[in-house]
């Protein structure tokens, strides 16, 4: 198999189609093992961007970003005819849902209809966007197959899920064990050996389903246990016990058990999106999936607890909700990133000005601003007078650069949604913890 042998020989090149959190950081480790990557992305920013070597992903090094446009190892182009030159095509688009719940493949479709415009025998077209099972074999195939080349023979097609952890130091696109499968046995091996040039541990499954399937029960495992600890945590606060405790002394325990924290909800791109999309398909066979849907409505409910309570505390205070002057501390979806993607500080944001709150800014040393209802919001620089000045404090994502003790003996009032006072010395009677049981 020619394809194969090139691969082999490392004597090929690949094509990226989505530049974002998924598709650069892959189109760069393919660059660090001497592998030509070009990029393709509609966003004309972006790739103008990254035709003067500058980077905008996070976890990537800009040096190593530079010096891949420099060797010429990393061509950014907009134009989708640079696929013919590619011999392994990777499809890292994004997967949204609709505001009813229900998947948006639209990116996929049109990743795959300008791939079979362009494709040409020997080639291997590779699906990274986490979506459900049987959008590879039902939706992307019967696309490319418009080319008259036969599957499995003359072009392969494959999927193998994305494992980005967006501000994790310890695992990467390089060093993350993936899972890949193929339309046919040729598809995997040919798929497998790709992804094997840069990543050491590749597991290979019988189908695109078994590939599909199991990357949303990753993210669905996570959803259902973080759903259970943030019920726990609404319980914990009627009982008057401290979750956080809680849990810190079930982890203790060496077998049968991993802890999962609360919080005020959860972002990112896969979490919060993965349980819809298998619910939605899983409709089409009959069934109901009470469990999983249930652990998403319990997480999407988190921000309207956290505004409950703040709203709580203000009725307290001796200014209105309209007078407060709320400080948001941390509004990325996770801590020390820049990502937005569905985080719930800014749902939470959104609540409490819908309920009157004019007066509500924030502090992120990773998101210099954002947009809020249409309204442009800038970062406050951090100082112990604004901390001082707030009539209420709400930490939403616990970035590490915050000092919390220093936080936590300058501020009238905190409410804490991810136990980051925990160090907090002396008197914590202005602090009110998310499931602190008080």
């Amino acid at each position: 198999m020619g394809l194969l042998r090139k691969i082999e020989s490392r004597d090929f090149s690949v094509a990226i189609i989505g530049l974002g959190y998924v598709g650069l950081p892959l189109a760069i480790e393919f660059t660090k093992a001497g592998v030509k990557a070009y990029g393709i992305d509609v966003d004309k920013k972006k790739v103008q961007q990254l035709q003067r070597g500058e980077n905008y992903i996070q976890d990537l090094s800009d040096n190593v970003v530079r010096e891949a446009v420099e060797k010429k190892l990393l061509i950014a182009e907009t134009d989708p005819s640079v696929i013919t030159q590619a011999d392994v095509i990777y499809i890292c688009v994004p997967t949204p849902f609709t505001p009813n719940k229900e998947p948006d493949i639209s990116f996929i479709l049109n990743a795959s209809e300008a791939t079979a415009e362009h494709l040409r025998s020997e080639q291997c077209v590779v699906l990274k966007s986490t979506t459900f099972p049987t959008t590879t074999e039902e939706y992307v195939l019967p696309i490319l197959e418009k080319s008259g080349l036969k599957i499995g023979e003359e072009y392969f097609l494959a999927f193998s899920p994305e494992r980005i952890d967006p501000g994790n130091k310890v695992w990467h696109t390089g060093n993350t064990p993936i899972v890949v499968g193929g339309v046919t046995p040729e598809c995997t091996k040919v798929a497998a050996a790709a992804n094997r040039v840069i990543i050491e541990h590749v597991h290979e499954v019988s189908s695109p389903n078994v590939a599909e399937m199991e990357k949303l029960l990753e993210n669905i495992f996570r959803s259902v246990n973080i759903a259970l600890v943030n019920e726990l945590a609404q319980l914990c606060d009627r009982m008057g016990i401290n979750i956080w405790d809680v849990v810190e002394a079930a982890a203790t325990k060496p077998f049968g058990y991993m802890p999962f924290w609360p919080g005020p909800g959860i972002g990112g791109h896969c979490i919060l999106i993965d349980p819809y999309y298998l619910s939605w398909h899983a409709r089409s066979d009959d069934f109901v999936t009470n469990f999983v849907t249930l652990a998403a409505e319990v997480n999407e409910s988190m921000p309207y607890y956290v505004r409950q309570m703040v709203l709580r505390e203000i009725a307290y205070l001796p200014v209105t909700l309209k007078e407060a002057q709320v400080l948001i501390l941390g509004v990325a979806f996770k801590r020390d990133v820049d990502d937005l993607r569905h985080s719930p500080a800014l749902k939470v944001m959104e609540l409490l000005t819908e309920d009157g709150a004019e007066n509500i800014n924030y502090i992120d040393p990773h998101v210099p601003q954002l947009e809020l209802n249409g309204v442009t919001m800038r970062s406050l620089a951090y100082s112990e007078e604004r901390i001082a000045e707030a009539d209420i404090v709400l930490i939403t994502t616990d970035h590490t650069s915050f000092d919390y003790r220093e936080i936590a003996r300058h501020a009238k009032l905190i409410v804490d949604t991810r136990n980051a006072t925990k160090d907090a010395e002396g008197d914590r009677s202005n602090i009110r913890l998310l499931g602190g049981g008080s």
